[in-house]
């Protein structure tokens, strides 16, 4: 069963977690409520599917800390955060260190499901590509230590011939290598296997920034 996307409302004020709780449910979008971010990172919610939706000004965490807490964690739940007048910039503050976007109140109903559904989508996104990422993982350390000499020299473009000498080998041996990185790495061309590469990179690089 898939997992469902939920959107995680997190307000100090009880009357406006209602209401947004109500109007996110007549739309259609799974929703829990806290009072506080002390609530929401207690049920550890955060390994979930789905985004935030958070006041910037609550007692003990604040939206900007849960924020904080939530990169420190290695999390990526899309958040958002909501602001009263005056705290633009606060909320602008959220934006420069990670936050998807911020809400002024009192704010447009479809505004707001307009937004909250372009985060969730993006959740499912950054889910997609963390499993396929994992999976890419996986099949990359079922590589003997010579297939992966020769897998790094195929994402580079180099030809068998050439990869041969730079290993002391035969280029037919070789081609046994290439065909059983290819099957091992479900790669159809070496394009595909140079998009693997690729991804691990950007995850590698995504992770230190982390």
């Amino acid at each position: 069963m898939a997992e469902t996307a939920c959107v995680h409302v997190i307000d100090d004020d009880a009357a406006v977690r209602d209401s947004l709780a109500m109007l996110l449910e007549s739309a259609g979008l799974a929703v829990r409520t806290y009072e506080s971010a002390v609530a929401f990172l207690a049920t550890g919610a955060i390994s979930g599917l789905g985004c935030v939706l958070t006041d910037v000004r609550m007692p003990d965490i604040d939206g900007l800390a849960l924020q904080r807490k939530l990169a420190e964690s290695g999390n990526h739940l899309p958040v958002i955060v909501m602001t009263g007048h005056g705290d633009v910039p606060i909320a602008v503050a959220a934006l420069k260190t990670g936050a998807t976007d911020f809400l002024q109140k009192p704010f447009d109903d479809e505004h707001l499901l307009g937004v909250l559904r372009e985060a969730l989508a993006a959740s499912a996104r950054s889910r997609e590509q963390e499993q396929a990422t994992t999976s890419i993982v996986a099949r990359l350390a079922s590589l003997t230590p010579r297939e992966r000499e020769v897998l790094e020299r195929l994402v580079v473009g180099e030809q068998n011939k050439v990869i041969a000498h730079e290993l002391g080998s035969s280029p037919r041996t070789v081609e046994v290598h290439r065909s059983r990185v290819m099957e091992k790495m479900h790669a159809r061309s070496v394009a595909d296997l140079v998009r693997m590469s690729i991804a691990l990179e950007r995850d590698g690089e995504h992770r230190r920034r982390d």
